[in-house]
């Protein structure tokens, strides 16, 4: 008995191709979206911290985090102790207009951490206000991939340039910087944000294992998979 085989036709062949390549770019769409989602959430957390500022010392004339009397005029707010004393080791930091400190602050009495405490405290940022539950990287504020999120002032935050080593303070008053950005992400947010290089302008992109100081800039050969932090100055 004589059997036949049959195959797809050409017809049907073009039309699963169609279906394919429908089901694709569906696909790679919705990665799009999400990528472009998640850098708006960066960029937001750079442009909200500028709100935060400037709403608090609309209400109590002073800097968040260096306020020396937040305690009496905050419930539940605790002054910043450390630094104690700034420059030549005689002038006192707290209530000095500055935010002295790392913006990954060491303590939680520092004023870079109790920054959060007190916007927090003032109806300004959504977060935790007890200091003393979890630990430091608990408390502060996180990006959408995680990682902490810091400010302090710019005068305090310098960085060297790859290229020649020399040291440069960041610009602005306040710099703002966000940990474990992916590169691809971080480019995207230089350009959203600033220059579009990260090397120059209010935005730059450094090593994900920068210290103040140590850690060089990172170049316009920013690789997409890698981590870094990300600072701007406002």
């Amino acid at each position: 008995m004589k059997t036949t085989q049959k195959g797809f036709t050409l017809v049907e062949i073009a039309i699963v191709l169609v279906i394919i390549g429908l089901l694709l770019g569906g696909v790679l769409k919705g990665q799009e979206l999400i990528n472009s989602a998640k850098v708006k959430n960066f960029a937001n957390d750079f442009r909200n911290i500028p709100v935060y500022i400037y709403g608090y010392q609309d209400k109590f004339k002073s800097l968040p985090g260096d306020h020396s009397t937040a305690a009496t005029q905050l419930t539940g707010a605790t002054n910043a102790t450390t630094p104690a004393t700034c420059g030549s080791g005689t002038s006192a930091c707290i209530g000095n207009g500055k935010l002295d400190g790392n913006w990954e602050p060491a303590n939680k009495t520092d004023e870079t951490f109790l920054f959060w405490q007190h916007v927090r405290l003032a109806n300004l940022a959504p977060g935790a206000t007890d200091t003393a539950v979890g630990t430091i990287t608990d408390f502060l504020p996180k990006n959408a991939d995680g990682g902490i999120i810091g400010i302090e002032s710019g005068s305090n935050h310098y960085i060297k340039d790859s290229a020649t080593g020399a040291t440069t303070f960041m610009p602005g008053t306040y710099v703002v910087c966000s940990k474990g950005i992916l590169g691809k992400f971080a480019k995207q947010l230089d350009t959203t944000l600033d220059d579009g290089n990260t090397q120059t302008g209010s935005l730059r992109v450094v090593a994900d294992n920068h210290t103040r100081g140590n850690a060089a800039v990172a170049t316009t050969d920013v690789d997409d998979a890698t981590t870094y932090i990300v600072c701007q100055g406002i």
